[in-house]
């Protein structure tokens, strides 16, 4: 089983991102995370989509994707010619004795503080998969109890230029 980010562009409907997903569930496709936005042509939005499964299963998920009528065109970002990045919101319990050891390790990360209560902090953070899941692996290991987190799923786009 290997892991593919898929960059998909689709003409921007109404309509095109629930079609694209629903390729998927019809099949028994399960989809790792999704995120889509309008490119810098407001006429086409691009779908990011990272998908587990064997090769021939991805080929055949390419494959089907390629046929929609909205879909103008299917890449597979291959790592070492892509950028991926991820926004995560972590919510951390923050008592006044955590406040600095937090603070530190968020800015290790290069993330920054959204927003901080009596009893809790927001932590914003953008990087790879990675970097994301050790930010959660060191606020745990500090013991600093994370209360909820949300991610948006990867996003990204080939190194260089191509007509």
């Amino acid at each position: 089983m290997s892991k593919v980010v898929l960059s998909i562009l689709v003409n921007n409907t109404s309509g095109v991102l629930s079609r694209v997903v629903g390729l998927f569930s019809r099949r028994g496709y399960n989809i790792d995370s999704v995120s889509a936005g309008e490119t810098e042509d407001s006429k086409y939005s691009r779908l990011t989509v990272a998908v587990t499964g064997d090769d021939i299963i991805l080929d055949q998920i390419k494959k089907q994707v390629s046929k929609l009528e909205d879909v103008k065109s299917v890449k597979e970002l291959a790592d070492n010619h892509s950028v991926y990045r991820e926004l995560v919101l972590v919510k951390v319990r923050a008592t006044r004795d955590d406040l600095q050891t937090i603070s530190a390790i968020a800015d290790i990360f290069r993330g920054k503080i959204d927003d901080i209560s009596d009893d809790s902090m927001i932590i914003e953070m953008t990087g790879n998969q990675t970097k994301v899941d050790v930010l959660i692996e060191r606020m745990e290991g500090y013991g600093i109890e994370v209360l909820e987190l949300v991610r948006t799923g990867i996003t990204g786009l080939e190194r260089g230029y191509e007509d």
